[in-house]
């Protein structure tokens, strides 16, 4: 008993949808790392183990979470770029990514510096970053 079509059809939108998924999972967990490592650090003055913290174990610290993000980041774009099965081209992924780093961004700020204060302008740019994601991903 061979497949239908309709069941061919379903079965490789699926598999794309899984694909998709998988990268902005792995780009969301991926910009969490990141986040952490490139401003977590500008918390650690509020911890007493980091008051006494040079540059030098500040980096080192820094890399050392950022490998992380580069675990997460390397297999979301093989899983995620088109050239390699996935549903997205090299444009896409990009724009992705980089909406995907300014949430995370925003969440972490919000929950860490509470001392930031968020503008209507910030709010337009958000707005635009997604009309950036809409256009890229438009045929």
């Amino acid at each position: 008993m061979r497949a239908t079509p309709q069941l061919h059809t379903f079965a490789t939108k699926l598999q794309a949808t899984m694909k998709a998924l998988a990268t902005i999972g792995l780009l969301v967990l991926s910009n969490a790392f990141m986040t952490l490592a490139w401003y977590g650090h500008l918390r650690f003055k509020d911890y007493e183990w980091g008051r006494s913290l040079g540059l030098i174990s500040i980096i080192f610290i820094s890399w050392g979470i950022a490998f992380f993000e580069y675990v997460l980041q390397v297999p979301a774009n093989r899983i995620g770029h088109a050239e390699h099965g996935g549903p997205f081209t090299l444009v896409q992924l990009k724009v992705l990514q980089e909406v995907i780093t300014l949430v995370v961004f925003t969440v972490f700020t919000l929950f860490t510096f509470r001392t930031e204060q968020f503008r209507w302008n910030h709010a337009l740019a958000a707005v635009l970053l997604v009309a950036a994601v809409w256009l890229v991903f438009k045929k």
